[in-house]
């Protein structure tokens, strides 16, 4: 890393200067993940290896390993054994930890951006009504677009808000999950459901892919902490960009 007032190596040094209270391989973390989100570090970069940013840093290298194995099991780097430590292109989502997409992308240090396809008011259909447990009749607000990450389409989605639940149509900007919360109705837990497809044509060329590639499905109801039901959608994915994580334990 060059050490000059834009490289990753001086931002990371006045991140572990900074006074905290947290043990110094978790400020180190914070200050890689915002590299990361300041592009600083980019998709591909390779790490310098673990031996030259222990030198670099002036830290131990066991701090550094420990840093480094921290991002790697959260998906933001990825270990090529044999070539080193490297920024992860491919998306891993947690499929156990609700989070937007939008903070999904922000974590790992990209750019969340919506093209929006269509957005309407109505009343529920029957499936919503079943999915919502809403009574017939009841208002919703419906929301497709397209999702991006540094300008690379990686998701299309259509999903249904109570409409109780948001002040308007345009009560959402780049992030549903920001409005909800601004609303105080941020889903607290979720059901979801993964399936793989092959995508159809509209699909592929929203996704600039090719018809038949690879793709995943996820259906997600989400709740509010009362356990109301809150929002219903459904996203389609790049099988390419995409990879579903969930840590499994036997209690």
């Amino acid at each position: 890393m060059k050490n000059d007032q834009t490289s990753p190596l001086v931002h990371i040094q006045q991140h572990l200067n900074e006074t905290s209270n947290l043990p110094l391989y978790q400020r180190l973390q914070r200050a890689l993940r915002s590299a990361i989100e300041l592009h600083l570090l980019k998709p591909e970069d390779a790490l310098p290896a673990e031996r030259q940013l222990a030198a670099d840093l002036e830290i131990s290298r066991i701090t550094v390993r420990k840093a480094i194995d921290g991002l790697v099991s959260e998906g933001v780097l990825i270990r090529r054994p044999g070539s080193g430590n490297f920024i992860n292109t491919r998306i891993e989502k947690n499929f156990a930890k609700l989070t937007s997409f939008s903070e999904d992308m922000r974590a790992r240090g990209r750019t969340p951006r919506s093209v929006w396809l269509k957005r309407s008011e109505g009343t529920v259909t029957p499936d919503e009504a079943m999915r919502l447990r809403l009574s017939p009749g009841s208002r919703v607000f419906r929301f497709n677009r397209m999702r991006y990450a540094d300008e690379v389409p990686m998701c299309l989605e259509y999903a249904t808000i109570v409409a109780s639940c948001l002040p308007s149509l345009d009560a959402v900007d780049v992030s549903m999950y920001d409005a909800l919360e601004r609303s105080g109705n941020r889903p607290v837990r979720a059901l979801q459901r993964l399936s793989a497809l092959l995508l159809n044509a509209e699909q592929a060329t929203l996704l600039q892919a090719k018809e038949g590639d690879a793709g995943l499905a996820v259906e997600r109801l989400g709740f509010l902490r009362d356990g109301r039901a809150v929002e219903f959608c459904r996203s389609y994915f790049r099988g390419d960009m995409y990879d579903f994580v969930a840590e499994l334990n036997a209690s």
